[in-house]
């Protein structure tokens, strides 16, 4: 606990952030920095709950997937023991400038004293512990003493992989990531905008990681480059973390016309861009100028239309299938499961319009271009045998929308099957995700290992750092017989 008395002495000063006609203007970070002081007051708000629900997952709805030890890092911070504060972070948690950035913060749902009042700033404290951490030179490599002479390939650059392939290398293992795109980072670096991170945290990172003795080969895509008989040739073990790279697509009429792409077809492109690429005119995917329609309405949807204000979008809609939640609490998600209730991001706050209930039916347009999105509004009934609500189409509701660029942003099926999950024979699940327990990550090859959105399906990004973590200490039991490797929220002296 910090201060007894914080809680009712302080209240909860959510982030700031630059003006909107300003930061619509760059790629650079919307969020402010928070000052030592303030963080510290918000700190001295975490109180003596006897239970701290915010460090445990709760049914995949709230709760830190990480096991992150938070109590003990806020009183760290009120305190004023930074270095301390990070290396309890460091104990449960890689990355926590990823987490920091980019997670929705399910923490915060769990947090005691949103029972009946605003929790703890939980997220905006975490990002400050590593960002004074990285200024104070707290932050060091951590290369183990002497090495196993084994060796372990990860497929895939994401926080999965990353967690795991720096978890390995501490563990003694010689660690080489693959990653099919021409920088490492998966969708942290790609599909995330550089607005919301900027991509240099990612590389301070790779830095520390290659000190350590993680090799990175990037513009490797296994399964096609390298097969998979030479990855189980030349590795003991192999961890697939992939992702869950499968999107979802729209079935409709005129769904091959061009204009209508998918989100992380234009994602990528608007972040080499803001990296200094050049890409091919025939293949830029741009907002400018253009009526944009984003279908979707989660994190992913919400990148697209922070991407397009910045392309100088001419108007900008945001459309979801679904109702729009309850403002302020959902007496459905009760406290301490994650709140099903209406948010607003930092990209939806700087203009455009968002619509709820309404249904594409089909793309209209001319000279083989979209110009138009038809559409219906839905309502939704009570949920029939199947525990999902019922929905039909609201008669005369019919509506069109002017439409030059649609952003295909519904989610991911699951892992990419043709090539590397074939050659090998995995089992899937039923879900078409790679079929491996979380007790030990083992897939149905021997030696062959899976973590994060390739074997759990489209997830966040903390929970894939803990999936690493944990599938990591499985690939060390394997080739060890045992692991040093610390679980969740069980202290140790091991690195990390």
């Amino acid at each position: 606990m910090a201060k007894p008395t914080g809680f009712l002495e302080t209240k909860r000063q959510s982030v700031s952030y630059r003006p909107a006609d300003e930061r619509t203007k760059d790629f650079k970070q919307v969020q402010l920095p928070i000052p030592d002081t303030e963080l510290q007051s918000q700190a001295s708000r975490c109180m003596d709950c006897g239970i701290p629900f915010c460090s445990h997952p709760n049914n995949d709805r709230g709760g830190c997937p990480l096991g992150n030890v938070i109590p003990d890092w806020n009183d760290l911070v009120y305190r004023g023991k930074w270095e301390e504060a990070i290396s309890r972070l460091h104990s449960t948690n890689n990355f926590p400038e990823f987490t920091g950035s980019i997670c929705p913060a399910p923490c915060e749902s769990g947090c005691v004293l949103g029972i009946n009042d605003d929790p703890v700033t939980i997220k905006n404290i975490e990002l400050k512990i590593v960002a004074h951490a990285w200024e104070n030179g707290f932050i060091k490599p951590a290369a183990p003493e002497k090495r196993t002479g084994r060796s372990v390939a990860v497929v895939g650059s994401g926080p999965s992989g990353l967690a795991a392939a720096q978890q390995l290398a501490r563990a003694g293992h010689t660690v080489t990531v693959f990653e099919k795109s021409d920088r490492i980072g998966g969708l942290l670096r790609y599909g995330i905008p550089e607005f919301k991170m900027e991509k240099w945290i990612i590389d301070r990172r790779l830095e520390q990681m290659k000190v350590e003795g993680v090799s990175f080969q990037t513009g490797v895509h296994v399964g096609e480059d390298l097969t998979a008989a030479d990855l189980r040739k030349n590795f003991d073990a192999v961890l697939l973390a992939m992702g869950a790279e499968q999107p979802r697509d729209l079935p409709v009429e005129g769904r091959d016309l061009e204009g209508v792409h998918f989100a992380l077809d234009f994602l990528p492109q608007a972040t080499k861009r803001a990296l200094g690429d050049e890409l091919p005119p025939e293949e830029d995917i741009l907002a400018g100028g253009k009526h944009v329609v984003v279908l979707g309405g989660g994190d992913t949807g919400s990148d697209c239309v922070g991407t397009s204000h910045r392309q100088g979008a001419k108007s900008v809609t945001s459309i979801e299938l679904l109702e729009e939640p309850p403002h302020g609490t959902n007496p459905d998600t009760p406290w301490p499961m994650w709140q099903m209730i209406a948010r607003s991001s930092s990209s939806h706050d700087e203009g455009g319009e968002r619509k709820y209930a309404m249904m594409t039916k089909k793309f209209a347009g001319s000279n083989g271009r979209i110009e138009k999105l038809h559409g219906v509004e839905v309502r939704f009934g009570d949920p029939g045998k199947s525990g999902r609500p019922t929905m039909e189409e609201v008669e005369g509701s019919d509506f069109e929308l002017q439409a030059d660029l649609v952003l295909l942003a519904l989610g991911f099926l699951g892992p990419v099957q043709s090539g590397l999950v074939e050659d090998l024979g995995l089992k899937l699940d039923p879900r078409g995700n790679v079929e491996a327990q979380v007790n030990d990550y083992r897939t149905s090859e021997p030696g062959v290992f899976a973590a994060g959105d390739c074997r759990r399906g489209q997830s966040l990004v903390v929970w894939a750092q803990w999936e690493g973590r944990e599938a990591a200490r499985a690939v060390d039991r394997y080739l060890m017989g045992d692991s040093r490797l610390q679980q969740r929220n069980t202290p140790g002296n091991f690195p990390g």
